[in-house]
C-alpha cells in the first residue's frame, strides 16, 4: 500500500509535525490501539479467573496483555513493510506505548472505581458492560491524545511512512 493510499488520513506534515491531522485518522490510531488493548484485557481476565488469580495479578496481567497486543499489531504492519524486527520494534514502541498507557489508565481505572465491578465474574453481565463503558471512556480520553501526537509527527505518525 503507497503511503497516500490510505483513505480518510491527513498526512501532510505528519514527518515533521506540521499540518492538520483529521479525527477521522486519529480515531483511526485509536481503535487501532483500542483493538489490542480489549484483547489483552479480556484474555488477562479470562486467564486470571480460570487459574483463580486475585484482582491484582489478574489486572497486572491483563494490562501487560494488553500491551503485547497493542504492540504486535503495529509490529506485524510494519514487519510486513519489510523492516528488520529491531526497527520494527521501535516504531511499535514509538507509535504506540502513550496512546495505550493512557488506554489502560482510563480503561483500569473505570473499572477499578467501578463500585462492584473488580468483584464481577466473567459470567456476570455487569462485568460486560462496565468493561465495554471502561474501553468507551478509554476511546474517548485517548482519541485527542492520539490526534495531537499525529499532528506532532509522533505515535501512529510514525508508522505511516512504512505503508
Amino acid at each position: 500500500m503507497q503511503h497516500d493510499a490510505h483513505t480518510g488520513h491527513t498526512h501532510e506534515g505528519h514527518a515533521h509535525g506540521i499540518g492538520k491531522v483529521t479525527w477521522s485518522t486519529a480515531a483511526q490510531a485509536t481503535l487501532h490501539c483500542l483493538t489490542g488493548c480489549a484483547i489483552g484485557e479480556v484474555l488477562g481476565m479470562v486467564i486470571g479467573t480460570a487459574f483463580g488469580w486475585g484482582n491484582v495479578p489478574t489486572l497486572i496481567l491483563a494490562i501487560v496483555l494488553a500491551f503485547v497486543f497493542g504492540y504486535s499489531f503495529t509490529l506485524r504492519s510494519v514487519l510486513r513493510a519489510g523492516v528488520d524486527f529491531r526497527t520494527a520494534f521501535r516504531v511499535a514502541l514509538a507509535a504506540d506505548t502513550l496512546s495505550i498507557a493512557v488506554m489502560e489508565l482510563i480503561d483500569n481505572g473505570v473499572i477499578a472505581f467501578w463500585p462492584g465491578a473488580m468483584d464481577a465474574e466473567l459470567s456476570d453481565a455487569s462485568f460486560w458492560w462496565v468493561l465495554a463503558l471502561a474501553l468507551a471512556a478509554a476511546f474517548v480520553i485517548t482519541l485527542p491524545v492520539n490526534k495531537w501526537m499525529i499532528g506532532r509527527g509522533k505515535g501512529h505518525a510514525v508508522v505511516h511512512q512504512y505503508h
